[in-house]
């Protein structure tokens, strides 16, 4: 427990070092519902009841905005360093299978593939020309061969421009792309697709920020 509370620390002070609004939002998640429990306690005169629960969910509230800000301030430090997508991909909860940097150019752009209850999604990094969308389409094109039915998705991140997704969007509109395979096909299309990766290039040295292990 006591280790817990260190890390739990340690954590705030990076997040509070990365995000200087912390404490406000922290604030106002731990506050307003315990106000709002003093003026129900008033209203109704169980004090007792409507107070515990305002710090009950004051707690639980400020445990998400906590999380939330937190991942936030994971995501601007790694942005823009080569791979930052692939971490952010990497630490995707649900039943995802990402493979990193099954295609990389010498300007460090880079396209991942991740399969997943949508079917197949390649999500390139590093810019949004023509390299990288010639890049997209060979990879596309390899799994024409083997795909069949499944769907392909495509996502570029960057900063929101030019119809890239930032990175604090990624893992949202991945799981707002709705479930086209079953839990038992999204494995089998893994190992089906796993052949395609042999004699790729390797990942540019000490470039991809550590974000999770590759399932």
């Amino acid at each position: 427990m006591k280790d817990r509370f260190k890390s739990l620390a340690a954590a705030y002070r990076m997040t509070r070092q990365a995000d200087p609004k912390l404490d406000l939002y922290l604030g106002l998640a731990l506050g307003l519902p315990i106000v709002l429990g003093v003026v129900l306690g008033a209203i109704t005169g169980l004090w007792v009841t409507f107070v515990l629960l305002g710090v009950v969910v004051g707690f639980f509230v400020g445990l998400l905005v906590f999380g939330r800000r937190m991942q936030g301030a994971q995501f601007s430090a790694i942005e823009g360093m080569p791979g930052a997508a692939a971490a952010v991909l990497q630490n995707m909860r649900g039943q995802w299978f990402v493979t990193p940097a099954i295609a990389v150019n010498k300007q460090q752009e880079m396209v991942h593939r991740v399969v997943g209850r949508p079917g197949i999604v390649l999500v390139a990094e590093g810019g949004s020309g023509q390299r990288l969308k010639d890049m997209l389409k060979r990879e596309q094109k390899k799994l024409d061969r083997v795909r069949g039915e499944v769907p392909i998705h495509v996502l570029i991140a960057g900063d929101g421009e030019n119809g890239t997704t930032p990175l604090g969007r990624l893992q949202v509109e991945m799981t707002k792309m709705g479930n086209t395979l079953s839990k038992t096909e999204v494995p089998k299309l893994a190992r089906k697709l796993a052949p395609l990766d042999k004699g790729n290039i390797p990942m540019p040295k000490g470039a991809m920020p550590r974000g999770g292990k590759r399932r």
